[in-house]
């Protein structure tokens, strides 16, 4: 008998994964938030990985790091409703679910799926190479996913073929990267140490959104690409005070926000520190309104 009130109660304490996902098909336009943390151990967060929902459906998936592929389910998202994956650069915490995704994704999806990433440096490979290293079907890491470059189903594995797109992040001008159903995509090179990286901005109905992914903070440009977005998703990786060779400091995320003259500012890729104190650091600088992301958080554009 103790043992069946025992259970009874665990029963009632626990809560399906996925009604902690708030849902965003109520908007027209909403980003959720798949992954809020970035390289470090977080039990409340998973790596960078952000959703686009347009009309209900999960249309653009920016970066896919580790733990946004549960994440991704949570949100009951579809495979077969994107548009586009766009990825920012080849750090782990921004793509290391990537197969995780693909794998067996033929069963859920038959259009070959666009993708896209930056090209390479001595430091990093070009996004096709980097994808040729996993997949390819003799000499890639998961040769099973062949087919997502071209090998026959059924002989190497599965996974939905991808079409695959490269950015210059040399560019000085942002490149387009999607044009279709109402969605325009620009995508333009900005500084993150010596790894090649890119944001995204993305236009539909008449609103835009703009994914910084992890930088410094120190291209002039980004602010122009930036500029008036409805909504713009910063990275906060470092604590208040603090300088880094690879990302902003919260007094230079605030300062391009407000140049920027962005409707709203999320913050995420959240890093461990007092966070109080790093958000106090950028208010001397953004007046604007502002929110700190949690993974499954959804947010409306505008």
């Amino acid at each position: 008998m103790i043992q069946f009130v025992i259970v009874g109660l665990l029963s009632l304490l626990f809560i399906p994964s996925s009604a902690l996902a708030q849902s965003c098909a109520d908007s027209p336009v909403a980003v959720q938030i798949l992954g809020s943390g970035g390289p470090r151990l977080n039990p409340d967060r998973a790596s960078s990985s952000y959703l686009l929902w347009i009309d209900a459906q999960a249309r653009i998936l920016v970066d896919i790091g580790g733990g946004s592929f549960l994440r991704f389910g949570q949100s009951q998202a579809k495979l077969n409703d994107l548009s586009l994956m766009a990825i920012s650069h080849l750090h782990p915490d921004h793509v290391s679910d990537l197969p995780a995704l693909l794998w067996l994704s033929h069963q859920a999806r038959k259009n070959s799926l666009p993708i896209v990433g930056p090209s390479g440096n001595d430091v990093a490979p070009s996004f096709p190479t980097f994808l040729s290293r996993l997949f390819d079907e003799k000499n890639g890491a998961f040769q099973v996913l062949g087919p997502t470059l071209g090998a026959t189903p059924g002989k190497a594995g599965g996974g939905v073929r991808l079409d695959v797109g490269v950015v210059d992040v040399n560019k000085t001008e942002p490149s387009k990267v999607f044009d279709a159903q109402g969605v325009t995509v620009t995508a333009l090179g900005i500084p993150h140490g010596n790894l090649p990286t890119l944001a995204y901005r993305v236009q539909t109905r008449d609103v835009s959104i703009v994914f910084s992914s992890d930088q410094t903070g120190t291209n002039p440009r980004f602010v122009e690409f930036a500029k008036g977005a409805n909504v713009l998703i910063m990275h906060l990786a470092i604590a208040a005070g603090e300088t880094s060779p690879l990302h902003a400091s919260p007094s230079v995320v605030g300062r391009v926000a407000q140049e920027a003259g962005v409707g709203r500012l999320i913050l995420s890729h959240i890093g461990q520190f007092k966070l109080d104190a790093a958000i106090a650091e950028l208010k001397n600088f953004y007046t604007g309104p502002l929110t700190v992301a949690a993974d499954l958080q959804c947010t409306s554009v505008p």
